[in-house]
């Protein structure tokens, strides 16, 4: 997965977490439409985690490769 997709999908996730912010009812969270909210926030929070884990493995094989191509 390249540079460009990898920040298209961290935008995504942004974007649908802060849809997700908007529509929890903070008086109520627990109730309705804001729990599929909440979820949808901790969903959301998972990608973004994921997608972050996905790019520091990327920059370390990148290294270890270097390294590797040196020896």
């Amino acid at each position: 997965m390249n540079r460009i997709l990898n920040m298209l999908l961290v935008l995504l996730a942004l974007g649908l977490m802060i849809y997700n912010i908007i529509l929890v009812d903070f008086k109520n969270p627990l109730q309705g439409d804001s729990t599929v909210a909440l979820i949808g926030i901790v969903a959301a929070s998972c990608a973004l985690v994921l997608l972050s884990i996905f790019a520091a493995s990327r920059k370390i094989q990148k290294k270890v490769n270097e390294n590797n191509t040196i020896d």
